[in-house]
């Protein structure tokens, strides 16, 4: 923190109700709550020790007293380490009453300070709360119950919301100045993005930990890294270690997500003090990552989970300096030019109650994602190697299209101006305004939401996650990021598109085979090839709408050139299943012999660059890729009779 509070900037976003009088004479406050601040995080990271150590139950059942008595006379290291926590649990409690009492009298004509600080007592009484369920119900130490898996997230998201609540009463009481949501455009919606991930990260962890702490003597016992790994992903993996994976996945599309927002707010609200809480966002966020991989790799010892967590506090609290700085009234700081106004909505067109149900289902874009439910369902053949049963492939097939189309709904939303730029989707509900904006954003929520809790209950964890992380990537990877920035956009974003199989796998196995990752690099190397010869197909429309897609940047001569690497590294990847004795011969007659068609229309679209060949290229590759992966699935399911 710097010495003025830990508040960059503030000089430069003047206070509009704050005197510099005033803000001296408050400056023992402002120490004071940047000290139970650091205090809490403290209590928070002795916390996990209590749950590390195994020390949960060191004061057996009882509560508030210690194994019976206010104070044990002759504790056990067990019972001191517990009696420990709940002192300072005890005395932050206090401290937070004495800070909200303090707020009130100090700043009555200020409600952001005294309210911020009454939320942090009010979380600081759910804590206690919390570990006294924790305590009586003993889901403490190895306890694997459903109870202490939906406890210990929501202990971790009300700690998020104590330490937030302390930054903001800090800062707002040296003078900083109050934030504003509304009006704030695109700014809002990133910093709402981004803290839901980190608050979505963190509740996995939470899980991830509890899951280490559950089975602490069968991780201790497996010697190797393999043997800790298929004690997370193999198949008799108990679902608490099934989660744990779970984490770094979320990690690495919540960093992708992280990047995006701190980009978009420092775009948008270019000041220094900005600039730098975004920097320390992502700055930290990719030093807790690669931190958090050496704690997987290392089997997590307790001295780097403890670490972990201390980041990751850290990490929370840099976004919420981020929120505090981005978030101030434009027409204060001379950035009202820069906010966009939300259209408002504009009523639904005639047809009545069908009509606007096709418009909805038009959100979705149904014949996109036929071809990706046709990859899913086909990877759930290949892991079952055979039938994997009708009810697990409907409920897999309705969440896998619901979140697809969730998707699709939300790359609508905000593609409005290209669409509306180009004749292919000039008519689509959100330019002719059948659906407003925020409609359809509303929609792209629920369906999400429904679509995870969908693949959950009907499939496993496993998939559901990957299903968000192939939104994540294709919403902020692909549309938001790279889109309109470079025309190496579809390679790295196409990768949305490769999540189907992964789902549809782990869906069957609750894990990820050598195989799985097969299916996934073929439509990662397949897509440039599909879609640069629909781009060729496109280039007028691409280039109206200011999109740089590789033939109107580079032109149509390198476009093929790239189509026919594109293809090769297809036919290479398609190599590998049979190589490593993963497929047999029927899987190597069928796939070479439609890797020579791709090639071969590859080759003639490179000797003869003009719209009829891009479109019998564009049409024969959404006909290798179904081909391709029933080839898949027969070959399996004819080596590995049910």
């Amino acid at each position: 923190m710097t010495s003025d509070g830990g508040h960059r900037g503030v000089a430069v976003t003047p206070p509009s109700d704050t005197a510099p009088s005033s803000r001296a004479s408050s400056r023992p406050f402002t120490l004071a709550a940047w000290i139970l601040l650091a205090y809490s995080a403290a209590v928070a990271v002795f916390g996990a020790f209590v749950r590390a150590s195994l020390s949960g139950d060191g004061c057996g059942a009882s509560w508030p007293l210690c194994d019976g008595q206010v104070l044990p006379l002759a504790p056990t290291a067990k019972m001191a380490v517990e009696f420990t926590h709940r002192v300072s649990s005890g005395l932050l409690i206090l401290g937070l009453a004495g800070l909200t009492v303090w707020a009130y009298r100090a700043f009555r004509s200020d409600g952001h300070v005294w309210k911020a600080a009454g939320v942090a007592l009010g979380t600081s009484f759910v804590s206690a709360l919390i570990g006294a369920l924790l305590v009586l119900f003993r889901w403490v130490t190895n306890d694997a119950s459903a109870g202490r898996a939906v406890t210990m997230p929501l202990h971790l998201v009300n700690n998020l919301v104590l330490f937030a609540a302390l930054a903001l009463c800090a800062y707002w009481s040296a003078g900083g100045q109050k934030w504003a949501w509304k009006g704030q455009g695109q700014v809002a919606g990133a910093l709402r993005w981004a803290a839901g991930g980190m608050v979505a990260l963190g509740m996995t962890g939470a899980i991830s930990a509890m899951g280490r702490t559950a089975f602490e003597h069968e991780l201790k016992g497996a010697s190797t890294l393999v043997q800790r790994l298929m004690l997370h992903v193999g198949e008799g993996a108990h679902p608490l270690l099934r989660g744990g994976v779970v984490h770094p996945l979320i990690a690495t599309s919540v960093g992708l997500l992280i990047v995006w927002a701190c980009g978009l707010v420092v775009e948008q609200r270019p000041r220094p003090e900005v600039r730098f809480w975004a920097r320390a966002t992502v700055g930290l966020f990719l030093f807790q990552f690669v931190f958090g991989l050496a704690n997987l790799l290392m089997s997590a010892p307790v001295g780097m989970q403890l670490a972990h967590l201390a980041l990751a506090i850290g990490n929370w609290l840099t976004l919420t300096m981020l929120a505090a700085h981005a978030l101030v009234p434009a027409a204060q700081v001379g950035e009202a030019s820069s906010l966009r106004a939300e259209a408002p909505a504009v009523a639904a067109g005639g047809g009545g109650y069908m009509a606007l149900a096709k418009d909805y289902v038009a959100l979705t874009k149904p014949r996109v994602v036929s071809l990706l439910l046709f990859t899913t369902v086909a990877a759930m053949i290949v892991a079952a190697r055979g039938w994997p049963g009708g009810w697990l492939i409907l409920a897999v097939s309705i969440g896998g299209y619901l979140m697809a189309g969730a998707a699709n709904a939300f790359n609508m939303s905000v593609e409005e101006d290209l669409d509306l730029a180009m004749e292919r989707t000039a008519k689509r509900p959100t330019v002719t305004h059948r659906i407003g904006k925020r409609q359809a954003q509303a929609f792209a929520w629920v369906t999400m939401t429904v679509a995870f809790a969908v693949l959950w209950s009907g499939a496993n964890l496993l998939s559901a996650a990957l299903a968000l992380c192939g939104l994540l990537c294709y919403v902020f990877v692909y549309t938001l990021w790279l889109k309109r920035r470079t025309w190496h956009n579809i390679v790295i974003g196409g990768a949305a598109g490769a999540f189907p199989p992964l789902v549809g796998y782990a869906a069957v196995s609750g894990a990820l085979s050598p195989l799985a990752w097969t299916l996934f690099a073929v439509i990662f190397t397949w897509t440039p090839v599909h879609f640069w010869a629909l781009a060729l197909l496109l280039k007028d429309d691409y280039a109206r709408a200011g999109v740089p897609m590789l033939p109107v940047v580079k032109g149509e001569r390198v476009t093929a050139e790239q189509i026919g690497i594109y293809a090769v590294l297809t036919s290479l990847v398609c190599v590998v299943p049979f190589v490593q004795g993963q497929a047999g011969l029927t899987y190597l007659a069928g796939s070479v012999l439609l890797n020579l068609g791709l090639l071969a229309q590859s080759l003639r679209l490179f000797l003869h660059t003009d719209r009829p060949h891009a479109r019998a290229l564009f049409k024969f590759s959404m006909a290798y890729l179904a081909l391709f992966f029933i080839v898949v699935a027969v070959d399996q399911a004819a080596r590995w009779p049910a």
